[in-house]
């Protein structure tokens, strides 16, 4: 059977509901100039926006003191990065640019991890903290784990946005269900999970508490996902669920 040609393949492409046409065109710019970097510092940036919510009893220092390093250290990320991972082949500060991705994702991620331990200490130890508080603090921790954790498959997922824009492919850390499913994927074209396919991962991996239609394929994108779900699960099972109890 001849292969369709190119007015055919354009003809097909606008006969398409508008919102899978534009999937199809951002497909393409992803394929050409590889992913965009804004949706993962934008992330970033919500998740350290968040700790200025929480109350100050789950904060080490004053409330500002690790938001504002913390966002100093994007600023700098922001301004020194280029826009597009196809931007980054050759560039002169590659490694440190990567470099201080991680060191910010750490510091965020550390600053998360106190935060909801100390809210757990003010549970357990019948701390004066009252329900409304303790439901708002739960949210807000809930939603920061689902921020920095679809930066963090961003990031892991074959090695990060630059190494899956390179014509060498790597093996896959997650096994989305477009890879096992090509029929259901444009003809011709390899298909490229986005951020927002990372972040609606993250969702439901902390809602769930385990994988759901996206599987991880490695060890560590195993214990990455363990670990997000083993803390979703102590934000929503023992201080919402306490938070809820104690209004009650």
């Amino acid at each position: 059977m001849a292969e369709p040609t190119v007015p055919d393949a354009r003809a097909e492409r606008e006969s398409l509901p508008s919102h899978i046409q534009g999937e199809l065109r951002r497909l393409d710019r992803r394929i050409e100039k590889g992913d965009p970097l804004w949706p993962a510092q934008l992330a970033v940036g919500l998740a350290i926006a968040l700790n200025l919510t929480l109350s100050a009893k789950l904060v080490l220092g004053p409330k500002w003191l690790i938001p504002m390093v913390e966002g100093l250290l994007l600023v700098t990320l922001i301004v020194m990065a280029p826009q597009r991972a196809s931007d980054l082949l050759g560039h002169p500060r590659r490694r440190q640019l990567r470099g201080l991705l991680f060191t910010i994702l750490g510091l965020v991620t550390l600053t998360y991890l106190v935060s909801l331990g100390l809210l757990v200490h003010y549970l357990v130890t019948g701390g004066q903290v009252g329900g409304r508080p303790l439901i708002g603090s739960g949210v807000v921790l809930w939603v920061t784990n689902v921020l920095l954790f679809s930066v963090i498959y961003w990031e892991l997922d074959r090695g990060g946005p630059l190494r899956r824009f390179e014509p060498s492919r790597t093996w896959p850390d997650f096994q989305f269900p477009q890879m096992e499913n090509p029929q259901f994927t444009p003809k011709g074209k390899e298909w490229q999970p986005t951020f927002l396919d990372y972040l609606y991962m993250s969702v439901t991996n902390a809602t769930a508490f385990s994988p759901t239609d996206t599987m991880p394929l490695t060890q560590v994108a195993k214990v990455v996902m363990g670990i997000q779900g083993t803390a979703a699960i102590v934000t929503v099972g023992l201080v919402v669920a306490r938070a809820v109890n104690i209004l009650g």
